[in-house]
């Protein structure tokens, strides 16, 4: 049987690609190798040096305080702080979790002390072991204890593969009780010296081990059982698909967690399909990816917690070891049918698992599809997308329990209020019903006004279907009611708020799902179970902008400039340059003479003076910041709008 051992923690997002470099533990100044070329997984090539006095800012997030130097070589975005602060949350409980089964009790800071319930982490179905509150693990014993910042011989190793700064690796060694060791690598050789900068900074150099390494090769280097890693922490810039395999080899029988955009066929072996569930579809094609990446080894996932949030998303799974359960993978995994034209959906999975005489469990391909050529509704044509994971993508008793952790001790996190949000959201979802329809998606296709989230949701439950929302969407509408009574009850709502039928194409999906009289008669009184417990309590559900300009940061550049008032007046001065000019023809020329020519940088410009933008030669950091425009083709430039054509740059 299979024990649960480990840890990995995935963050998506990848950064360019170079050549391999063995794996070294950095206890003292590193080996610096000749003039090797780019990284990985790395913001420098192995062996660069660092300037001797670049300046540095210092940023406290959590008990870490980290120095990042002020140019761009790794940056630091505080909008990745909930991101942060769940990784956190999830370690401990897991910790918690797989200490507590050797009779170890973890003491995490401000929380009361209370023996926490500890399942082992086995087979899901078999050797839970519950440790009641106040009871002995050990009888005749003291249990024993872990705490934060101290050294637990059989506690937890963790692999930070693409460490940059360190500040997750610190913040793990600071916050997180129950820790063996915590090895913080990174391609970069001057990422390296910053880690080992902010480790003594920190005083964390009994738990924190700097190394220089590709993070694949590393994982690979640690295949064996005995030389594991419990949590594997990957936070890549772009796609993580380079990593999976090593990933889920140098993983103990444990725990994947990871971040991700969304992505294509290439790189995770599904088809993302445009969808107003493309956030959940997400998440679900990673946990395929990672699923049929595990299979090849024997070995499946099991996910704990799959989050879409701000411009990312993340995964927990446990990672096992078994022949017999990787046969079930097929059934767990599905195409989608989703029609063009109305957005209605059908999952088809690849394999089905019935039972057989003896109790066994017979495995066999499906039968299908489960559509016709045209869909029924509205007669477009079906995209086909997949596969994709459609098992639960979250453990509830799991979540439950960092919830409860989190609940009652708001004050260890920034961000807490925000994870228990997030997190209610979670366990209020519809475990087996995958994807998602909105509102906006489900009135717009009929062309009429949108009911309220507690109308349709009261109509859905009038019918005897259940329905709850989503943490991925804040009108999302997860329900198990087939698509043909969505649209009974779109058809309900239109009579209330008739649509002038006279403007619908006849062949449009509004005309041809309107022409059809409802069979279902949908009863839009409020329910007072429409409305769910976190919107009642008035949770931060779904996180508005934080910041200006809060999105993803920049791709770390080697000697990269620092991002200050110079660069960010540029790029005020170039957002929506290409959008409608002032009427005052003057002031528009002056305007486009503050753009570079990029036929002038390229030597083709023929226009010399009479060029509406800037002949001035550019700097290297003028060009770096800068976004080159295009001459205009025409002679006698004019704003559009003035009745001259306008050129490329321009429009």
């Amino acid at each position: 049987m299979s024990h649960a051992r480990a840890v990995l923690r995935f963050t998506l997002s990848l950064r360019s690609a170079g050549r391999l470099c063995s794996a070294r533990f950095m206890e003292g100044p590193p080996h610096r190798p000749v003039s090797p070329p780019a990284m990985e997984n790395g913001t420098a090539p192995c062996g660069e040096k660092r300037p001797p006095d670049t300046q540095e800012t210092t940023v406290t997030e959590g008990s870490a305080k980290i120095a990042f130097p002020s140019a761009n070589e790794v940056f630091y975005n505080p909008v990745q702080e909930f991101n942060r602060d769940l990784t956190c949350a999830v370690i401990t409980e897991f910790a918690r979790i797989r200490l507590g089964a050797k009779g170890i009790q973890i003491k995490v800071p401000g929380e009361k002390e209370v023996q926490k319930v500890v399942v082992d982490l086995s087979e899901q179905e078999q050797d839970k072991a519950v440790l009641k509150e106040g009871a002995d693990p050990a009888p005749g014993n003291q249990p024993r204890t872990a705490t934060v910042g101290e050294m637990c011989e059989e506690g937890l190793r963790v692999l930070e593969g693409l460490a940059a700064s360190g500040l997750r690796s610190i913040r793990f060694a600071r916050e997180v009780p129950g820790l063996r060791s915590v090895v913080a690598n990174d391609a970069s050789a001057r990422a390296v010296d910053l880690i080992r900068h902010n480790v003594q900074l920190n005083e964390v150099a009994h738990l924190v081990q700097p190394s220089q390494a590709d993070a694949r090769m590393l994982m690979y280097q640690h295949q064996r059982v005995s030389d594991r890693f419990d949590v594997i922490d990957l936070d890549p810039y772009g796609s993580p698909a380079a990593f999976l395999d090593a990933a889920v080899q140098a993983v103990s029988e444990g725990v994947l967690a990871g971040n991700s955009g969304e992505t294509c066929y290439s790189k995770y072996g599904a088809m993302a399909l445009k969808s107003r569930a493309c956030h959940e579809m997400a998440l679900r094609i990673v946990l395929h990816s990672l699923d049929l990446r595990a299979n090849c080894y024997q070995r499946f996932v099991v996910p704990l917690l799959s989050i879409s949030a701000d411009f990312y998303i993340r995964v927990f799974v446990r990672v096992f070891t078994g022949q017999a359960k990787v046969k079930a993978s097929a059934s767990k995994q599905a195409l989608v049918f989703q029609c063009v034209g109305c957005g209605a959906f059908h999952l088809q999975r690849l394999g089905k698992a019935s039972g057989a005489p003896g109790g066994r469990v017979k495995f066999s391909a499906a039968c299908g599809p489960p559509v016709a050529p045209e869909c029924e509704h509205c007669g477009q044509r079906h995209q086909l997308g997949g596969p994709l994971w459609v098992e639960p993508i979250h453990d509830l008793d799991f979540v439950g329990r960092v919830l409860e952790a989190v609940s009652t001790n708001p004050g260890r996190f920034h961000t807490s209020e925000r994870i228990r949000g997030v997190l209610s959201v979670v366990t209020e979802e519809l475990p087996d019903v995958p994807l998602y329809y909105t509102l906006d998606q489900l009135s717009s296709t009929i062309h009429c006004s949108t009911p309220s989230l507690l109308q349709l949701r009261s109509a859905l439950l009038h019918a005897g279907f259940r329905v709850s929302l989503s943490h991925a969407c804040k009108n999302a509408v997860k329900t198990d009611a087939p698509a043909s009574a969505l649209w009974d009850i779109m058809r309900c709502w239109e009579k209330q708020c008739p649509v002038k039928r006279e403007r619908l194409s006849e062949t449009s999906p509004a005309f041809r799902i309107l022409s059809v009289e409802p069979r279902l008669q949908a009863n839009f009184t409020i329910r007072d179970d429409a409305n769910p417990s976190s919107r009642q309590r008035g949770l931060k559900r779904f996180q508005a902008n934080p910041e200006a300009n809060w999105g993803p940061r920049p791709r770390a550049r080697p000697g990269g400039k620092a991002v200050g008032e110079a660069m960010e007046d540029r790029r005020r001065l170039l957002q929506n340059k290409r959008k409608e000019p002032a009427e005052d023809l003057a002031q528009w020329a002056a305007r486009l003479k503050t753009f570079p020519c990029k036929r002038f940088k390229k030597g083709t410009c023929q226009r010399g003076d009479q060029c509406c933008y800037s002949h001035r030669p550019l700097t290297p950091e003028a060009t770096a910041e800068a976004a080159p425009a295009d001459c205009p083709q025409t002679p006698n430039q004019k704003p559009p709008g003035s009745g001259a054509t306008t050129g490329p740059g321009v429009d």
